[in-house]
């Protein structure tokens, strides 16, 4: 090796170890914060109501702390002033001798700001669903942060007026096989009428008409939700990806599929919009890259 060849060598194990430095702080950096990621909706449906609703999207918590008890997350979600909060599932973590407090200590404050409606995550579902395994955990968080003022809404619909908008709020829960590792399941718009109890009417669409909001954890069968008829998909449960790289989006899901359509953003699709949250914590995996945890805060209408 000649000299020359050598100091390229060094020169490259030098930027080598620069990048892998910069990557770990990065990773760091990402694991310890979250920033307030804005988004403006301005849909056909609420042109005539003359005035704007903010609404915060919360997923994918996972007992995460931010300060003491949350406390540096909670004061982000009330400087936004919300008008309406609403949560996307696995707040807490679904494992054995793994407690809901830090998820508890949290979501119970919101009511103090505005309305929150809750739909579950997986994590949520599987403790509900095996109640002896998770010493019947799901039914005490439930009960405790229903007497708090959080509705939870469980393949449930709810109606609320704000600001002169009729908001319909959905909560969707699938099966459980539904998150499988390496499998996707088939959900059709059929599935969530019969699990919803109603479809959104086509017809209803003249200004002034309901905005229909869905609340569907998992994004991995956005088709299923856009045919269904909702106006506003909110989606958690990728994490982000994982990794996310610039034009590309997320790499992977818990399913173990490869760069997700939907992973990390809002997309408008004609008089639909989708949004997928890269969520407030961690669960299996505590990694994230390019891929800072995030409140949204959504401006609707206006």
């Amino acid at each position: 090796m000649t000299a020359g060849m050598g100091i390229v060598w060094i020169i490259l194990a030098v930027i080598a170890v620069i990048l892998i430095a910069a990557a770990v702080i990065e990773i760091y950096r990402e694991l310890h914060y979250f920033v307030v990621t804005h988004y403006e909706l301005h849909p056909k449906k609420l042109s005539g109501s003359g005035s704007s609703v903010r609404i915060i999207f919360l997923s994918d918590l996972h007992n995460k702390v931010y300060g003491e008890k949350n406390d540096v997350l909670y004061r982000a979600v009330r400087r936004e002033k919300p008008d309406l909060i609403l949560i996307g599932g696995d707040m807490l973590v679904g494992k054995d001798n793994v407690s809901y407090r830090p998820a508890l200590e949290f979501v119970r404050k919101l009511p103090d700001i505005c309305p929150v409606f809750y739909a579950n995550g997986n994590h949520e579902q599987r403790m509900k669903e095996q109640p002896e395994q998770y010493k019947y955990s799901y039914k005490k968080y439930k009960e405790s942060l229903k007497r708090y003022g959080v509705r939870f809404l469980e393949n449930e619909n709810a109606s609320i007026r704000i600001k002169g908008m009729n908001l319909v709020v959905s909560g969707l829960e699938l099966p459980l096989d539904s998150y499988r590792k390496f499998s996707k399941a088939s959900v059709t718009r059929t599935d969530l009428t019969k699990r919803l109890g109603f479809e959104v009417p086509s017809s209803d669409w003249p200004i002034g008409s309901h905005y229909y909001i869905l609340l569907a954890h998992n994004p991995s069968y956005m088709r299923a939700y856009k045919e269904w008829g909702a106006d506003l998909i909110l989606s958690g449960h990728l994490h982000g990806g994982m990794i996310r790289l610039p034009g590309i989006g997320g790499i992977i899901t818990p399913q173990a599929f490869l760069f997700p359509r939907y992973s990390g953003e809002m997309r408008e699709e004609g008089q639909q919009a989708v949004i997928v949250s890269r969520g407030l914590g961690t669960h299996t995996i505590n990694f994230r890259l390019f891929n800072t945890a995030e409140v949204v805060s959504l401006k609707l209408g206006g």
